[in-house]
């Protein structure tokens, strides 16, 4: 019974100091009737002024355009998939945006989208997948203004596996498409 006091007296303190409030203020709560409303700033749209914040608009300029640093382009050049899907997610909207100014601005650069499957299906499924993905990211890339002359795609199917596992994370990772520079300036 000794063994367990310390465990007690451990698991006691630990719910004090999460029960305590400190400088945290409370929140507020929001009902809704009806779907999931989404704040349209999380979706790359504009922001109506009624929802926006008096402080943040006073700090930023109005209409500022949505800004990458070279290294964001260079960290942010693959989108991933869900199993047997080659849609696009909205969290890769502004990554492809960026790297559509950038063809745009930069009339020497060249991409090559290679679109990746996992191991899973037949090599000609994979195939077939691997350039769904690949269009999918040339067509978004064409929609923010990239130059359809700057932009080429290409399927490698299961060929090239970033993880080599036979398990979901690995599965995962290798349902992609690659944005791939081939001249930079």
């Amino acid at each position: 019974m000794r063994a367990s006091l310390p465990a007690t007296l451990l698991l006691s303190a630990l719910l004090a100091g999460c029960a305590s409030k400190g400088d945290i203020p409370p929140s507020k709560h929001i009902s809704q009737s009806g779907p999931l409303k989404v704040h349209p700033g999380l979706l790359g749209q504009p922001v109506p002024s009624e929802l926006q914040d008096p402080a943040m608009v006073a700090a930023a300029p109005a209409e500022a355009p949505i800004k990458m640093d070279p290294v964001g382009l260079r960290t942010q050049r693959s989108v991933y998939f869900d199993l047997n899907s080659a849609d696009i997610k909205a969290d890769y909207d502004p990554a492809l945006r960026a790297h559509a100014r950038y063809l745009a601005d930069h009339p020497q650069a060249h991409v090559r989208v290679e679109g990746n499957a996992d191991e899973r299906g037949s090599i000609e499924y994979n195939r077939r997948l691997g350039l769904k993905r690949a269009e999918s990211v040339r067509d978004t890339l064409l929609g923010h203004g990239a130059p359809a002359k700057q932009v080429t795609v290409k399927t490698l199917g299961e060929k090239q596996p970033r993880l080599t596992g036979h398990d979901e994370a690995s599965w995962a990772e290798n349902r992609r498409a690659d944005v791939v520079y081939e001249r930079e300036e």
